[in-house]
């Protein structure tokens, strides 16, 4: 059917003229398919983790999971339009994407709200928008722009300091709100890009170790709140008794028994003790997992982290059919990016790594984050859409 459709160009302001059928019928739908049952389960695990607990302090029961949907049709609408303007469109304006969102995070640290100790979002009413999701985005594309344009197939020592630099900006600022977690994702995403820029190793290991400093050094300046140090204390000693590391390490000891108390079929759903008791706080954002581990068992985590696989699958088959060097560098950072924050998510709530916050993509409650999410994958999206063009 799709040959009897006429041909329609797109605007100038989207870019080159294209052939909008041709492009449109490329479409991943592998990985659109599985981010959307991803998104589907995250839903399903928001309204189980909150439905008790609303219920039991007389709020709607569907309060979150209603708010949760409604994340999800924008970062829906977000994807769209990503792969509508296409990639090429959004590289072209990479600085000004920059700098809007170094604005934004340099005025969270002034005019943010505060929670937990840290300033990390902007409450605009009913929404908070949180600027390093935003700029977990942004940052892939610049450095994929940057690190494109050299000269050779591997990338030198200015190219690489100039990356530094570009990157060193951004995780500063989010150091200071301060979010360790969204720093460290941040630099994963980017290390993706320039191992695949051909950076060498002890290219690498100067990024890991001045990340290192980096944290250190706003640790002992103060910034970062003694709740996040603490952090590590209760990785370090999960069977720890003492009192000023109960709440941290209480919390990932009950995300671990909803997991292995769920079996291979699980309980069944809105049958978890542990996630109907609410005795994870924060589970349906920060412990999502451990929800669905009680709920479906080892069978609902297999299909979970199966449906991650084919995400990174899908990714990886992007990047080796990339039409540009700019195309191959963006879909690795976005498939290092997503996979430290898979590994770390779903780590924390094993005990295998310090609790950091970070959400499970297109899972975890959360506007921002999903939106963030969205905008990757329409980037994936267009550039397997035009890889043929």
């Amino acid at each position: 059917m799709l040959q009897f459709l006429p041909k329609v160009k797109l605007p100038k302001w989207m870019g080159t003229s294209y052939d909008v059928v041709s492009i449109w019928k490329n479409v991943d739908i592998a990985l659109i398919v599985a981010v959307f049952l991803q998104s589907v389960i995250g839903a399903l695990t928001v309204y189980s983790a909150t439905r008790q607990r609303l219920i039991n302090q007389g709020f709607d029961q569907y309060f979150y999971v209603q708010r949760q949907v409604f994340f999800l049709i924008i970062a829906a609408v977000a994807t769209v339009v990503v792969m509508a303007v296409g990639h090429d469109w959004i590289r072209e304006r990479a600085i000004i994407w920059y700098i809007s969102a170094s604005i934004l995070l340099i005025y969270v640290l002034v005019g943010g709200s505060v929670r937990r100790g840290a300033r990390l979002s902007f409450d605009l009413g009913p929404i908070s928008v949180q600027p390093a999701e935003l700029m977990k985005v942004v940052v892939l594309i610049l450095i994929a722009a940057y690190t494109a344009d050299a000269a050779y197939e591997k990338i030198d020592y200015r190219q690489f300091s100039v990356s530094l630099m570009l990157l060193g900006l951004p995780v500063l600022l989010i150091l200071f709100q301060p979010d360790l977690g969204s720093a460290t994702v941040v630099v994963s995403g980017v290390v993706g890009v320039l191992i695949m820029a051909g950076a060498k190793k002890r290219y690498i290991a100067m990024i890991t170790v001045l990340t290192i400093f980096s944290a250190a050094l706003v640790t002992v300046a103060g910034v970062v709140d003694r709740y996040q140090l603490r952090r590590f204390d209760a990785f370090l000693n999960q069977d720890s008794n003492e009192k000023d590391l109960q709440q941290i390490v209480l919390q990932v000891r009950f995300a671990k028994r909803a997991v292995s108390s769920g079996g291979f079929f699980g309980k069944g759903y809105l049958q978890g003790p542990l996630t109907n008791g609410a005795y994870i706080p924060v589970q349906f954002s920060d412990f999502p997992f451990s929800a669905i581990g009680e709920q479906f068992g080892m069978l609902g985590g297999f299909v979970v982290i199966g449906l991650f696989a084919i995400v990174l699958w899908r990714l990886w088959v992007i990047s080796r059919l990339a039409r540009t060097r700019f195309d191959q560098l963006l879909v690795a950072g976005i498939f290092s990016l997503l996979l430290f924050q898979i590994f770390q998510n779903i780590g924390m709530t094993m005990g295998l790594t310090p609790v950091s916050g970070l959400p499970l993509p297109f899972i975890s409650y959360g506007g921002s984050h999903l939106v963030s999410s969205a905008l990757l994958v329409g980037l994936a999206q267009s550039i397997y859409m035009r890889r043929l063009r």
